[in-house]
């Protein structure tokens, strides 16, 4: 039985139209189209996919203590990745692991699909120092910038670029701030197959750093981590770490130790480069293909990042103009010699239209952690309002 609320999708859709007049709502949204060209051997058969992808934002404030907010995708999909089902491409957009199903189909051929999928859905009520959530909403304990081991609500990939609001997962958030720069945070979600996600946080601040210290538990697995965020001088630096444990096996198995870390510095001339690495204990130092998760979005947590021992990102990123800025990063995997290569341009052609041409090239052996994807070419038109 599906899920998912139909008039909860149709009532969502009809609130801008019913409360347009009130001072106390804000709504926003893009519309966009982006073209995609898949190529996995270069004298092979090349695959093409377009999508017409609309967001809507609402945020509705119905009291000094209460807010309502909603986010809704309504997305187009069509081209050779739908007819092909390349692989199981329509059944992974459409899954909605969230214990609602607020993701629906709305029409769909052989050759396209049309869906619509609420990835925000919450109340939140504030007073002084108190705050709660709940409802679906996006749990962000990430601090490093490209991979993130205490992400353990909203684990995201960062080769999943066209997704900047990031999903969000049913649960309730509950935050005491109990200073300028510290807090205490309480978390509880529960999926699709009723596993259940719940930590708590403590962030303080010493020495000029902003840190923060979890531990709950990630489904099956107990979790203890922490992070940091400061500066070098005038460099940027941040890291966080988690160590995981099957609390059903706990005393006949091996954790996980997953760390990340970080630096960036921007320069006077605005160049921006920023350095990373990922340390995964449980990795492997043989190829790391492994049935990765680069593409399949849908089974990455903060375990399973990469499936590799380690790996390195660089980026270096420059403003050619006030209205054109260039984009080069890098994953290398040490031990397999695999490497995704990610360059990209962006345009502003107005205030609120732009234009992205990007690449993301996969390179290496068969079986490596980058040898099996081959390269995908995008350019993306959006219009934001």
């Amino acid at each position: 039985m599906k899920r998912i609320l139909f008039p909860v999708l149709i009532s969502f859709l009809l609130i801008p139209v019913l409360v347009s007049g009130q001072k106390k709502l804000d709504f926003s949204g893009h519309l966009q189209n982006l073209n995609t060209v898949m190529i996995q051997d270069i004298g092979s058969q090349w695959y093409s996919t377009s999508s017409i992808y609309n967001r809507l934002n609402l945020k509705w404030y119905l009291h000094q203590n209460w807010t309502f907010s909603a986010g809704d995708r309504n997305v187009m999909n069509y081209g050779q990745l739908i007819y092909l089902n390349y692989p199981d491409y329509s059944g992974l957009l459409v899954r909605d692991e969230g214990l609602f199903d607020l993701t629906a189909t709305l029409i769909r051929d052989s050759s396209y699909i049309f869906y619509s999928n609420l990835d925000r859905l919450n109340l939140k009520f504030s007073k002084g120092k108190f705050e709660v959530i709940a409802g679906r909403q996006r749990i962000n304990l990430g601090i490093n910038l490209v991979w993130n081991p205490n992400d353990i609500f909203n684990t995201f990939s960062y080769y999943d670029f066209d997704y900047i609001e990031r999903p969000g997962c049913d649960a309730i958030n509950i935050q005491y701030y109990t200073g300028v720069s510290s807090s205490v945070q309480a978390a509880v979600k529960m999926d699709a197959d009723n596993e259940i996600t719940a930590a708590g946080i403590f962030r303080f601040n010493n020495w000029n750093y902003d840190f923060q210290v979890i531990g709950g538990l990630m489904e099956n697995d107990l979790v203890i981590g922490g992070g940091w965020s400061g500066n070098i001088k005038t460099a940027g630096f941040t890291g966080e770490a988690s160590y995981f444990r099957d609390k059903n096996n706990f005393s006949d198995s091996l954790g996980y130790f997953v760390l990340s870390s970080g630096i960036n510095y921007t320069f006077k001339n605005s160049l921006f480069i920023h350095g990373s690495v990922l340390y995964n204990d449980r990795g492997t130092t043989g190829k790391a293909g492994m049935e990765s998760s680069i593409l399949n979005l849908l089974e990455l947590s903060p375990k399973t990042l990469s499936f590799a021992r380690a790996s390195i990102f660089g980026q270096v990123a420059y403003p050619l103009s006030p209205l054109i800025k260039v984009d080069l990063s890098a994953i290398f995997n040490p031990y397999d010699k695999s490497v995704f290569i990610g360059p990209n341009a962006d345009f502003s052609l107005s205030d609120n239209i732009g234009l992205l041409v990007m690449a993301q090239l996969f390179i290496g052996e068969s079986g490596t952690e980058f040898g099996d994807y081959g390269q995908l070419y995008y350019i993306r038109l959006k219009w934001a309002f």
